[in-house]
């Protein structure tokens, strides 16, 4: 007789626990960054109880690590489930690992129950999702994609160390991980994953499900004045780049959030020089990061961006100068994906919400590929990239739950 196959929270908490250590703070949190000693740490650990269990364990080329369930049905394509092991320097125990071990415990409990799928279902660990120690991050889900990784030979970590080298040093590491291609058709993607904002929580609901990242990109904006003396230069003789920046600051966010609740402003470095306390500054660089899910109105806000800091700096006789150094697009996920969400949580009876997700995920990039969706569950205040990081146990289990519903029926679809 078939089992309905069924989460052991238990299991999966234990789980959680023995990841933590790994890589584990004194303040709670965990340093694991990508391709570090501890990285690979945590890759064996999942491979171990992986082949314990009779999966099949892959690797490939970036270090992206797979393990396979087979389906009733080997011609077709695996549906993947899965996030990332990495974590900032002190980040959290629950970013990205809670995804990926609630996707292995899925595999788990369908295993316990001798339940079938038509699709094979394989968990994934991406790699360098965090991009703390290596820039950029989502390094594993980009390659998988299709992304150009030529130019990523050279590039050097914050530590000073070569990612080729580290690279492949974590996968030799891995000697038993079957070493495959980059990029394989897939059915679909699922990724649970901490909301890393404080919504759910404030509103006391287990579920979120995200039908969208929203774009992201980044602005450099460097004002040119005049350097003077703060005590002998009046009004009318100053060319003051600070003024200038201060005044397009407090206009964009009076125009851009308070009237586009999907729209996200971020001023988050400001840089002087020649910084002197007794000295108006010759420049003023300052970056900022907006978001949203559209790309018409991405455009739109830069452009809004662009004209209001040409007008201040033209009205303190400054010039500006405006560099774009990172540009994300945005992606809606697939309606039949988030549909088989809606129903898995239906199924449970759980109360939830429709959301678009602030932050980029591995989601992100298999959504171009094929059908993908995502689950929040709730984080503590919306702490995320904190020691403090904290998931309830409950919403934990609950999320799992959820997936486990959710991939049952996508990889068996009606």
């Amino acid at each position: 007789m078939t089992l309905v196959p069924e989460i052991d929270g238990e299991r999966l908490l234990g789980r959680l626990d023995a990841f933590a250590r790994i890589g584990a703070t004194p303040a709670g949190g965990v340093n694991r960054q990508a391709f570090s000693l501890e990285d690979r740490s945590a890759r064996r650990l999942l491979a171990e109880l992986a082949i314990e269990r009779g999966f099949a364990v892959f690797q490939d080329a970036m270090a992206n690590l797979f393990i396979r369930r087979e389906g009733t049905d080997a011609t077709l394509p695996p549906l993947l489930i899965g996030s990332h092991l990495d974590s900032q320097p002190t980040g959290g125990r629950f970013d990205g690992a809670l995804g990926t071990l609630s996707a292995f415990e899925t595999l788990e409990a369908v295993e316990d129950a001798k339940a079938e799928t038509r699709m094979p279902i394989e968990v994934v660990a991406w790699a360098n999702e965090e991009g703390s120690r290596f820039a950029p991050g989502v390094m594993g889900s980009m390659a998988f994609t299709g992304a150009d990784i030529s130019a990523w030979q050279s590039i050097v970590g914050s530590d000073g160390a070569s990612l080729a080298g580290e690279l492949g040093a974590t996968i030799s590491a891995l000697p038993e991980a079957t070493l495959r291609p980059l990029g394989m058709p897939i059915s679909g993607y699922i990724e649970l994953h901490i909301e890393q904002g404080p919504s759910l929580e404030k509103e006391r609901l287990p579920i979120g499900i995200v039908t969208a990242v929203q774009g992201t990109r980044w602005l450099e904006i460097s004002i040119e004045g005049a350097a003077g003396h703060a005590g002998t230069t009046g009004l009318a003789y100053r060319r003051d780049p600070m003024v200038a920046a201060v005044a397009a600051m407090h206009r964009l966010q009076t125009t851009i959030m308070p009237f586009d609740s999907s729209a996200r402003l971020t001023v988050g470095r400001v840089t002087a020089k020649p910084g002197s306390i007794n000295a108006i500054p010759q420049s003023v660089v300052f970056a900022v990061d907006i978001r949203h899910p559209q790309v018409e109105r991405l455009d739109a806000i830069e452009a809004e961006l662009r004209q209001v800091c040409a007008a201040e700096a033209e009205a303190q006789h400054c010039t500006v100068m405006i560099r774009r150094s990172f540009d994300m697009p945005g992606a809606a996920f697939s309606p039949d994906m988030v549909k088989t969400l809606e129903e898995a949580v239906n199924s449970l009876r759980l109360p939830h919400k429709q959301m678009i997700s602030g932050a980029f995920h591995d989601a992100l990039f298999l959504a171009r590929v094929a059908p993908a969706a995502m689950i929040f569950v709730p984080c503590r205040d919306g702490l995320s990239h904190n020691e403090a990081e904290y998931v309830e146990p409950a919403y934990a289990v609950t999320g799992a739950r959820v997936l486990l519903q959710a991939a049952i029926a996508a990889a068996s679809p009606r």
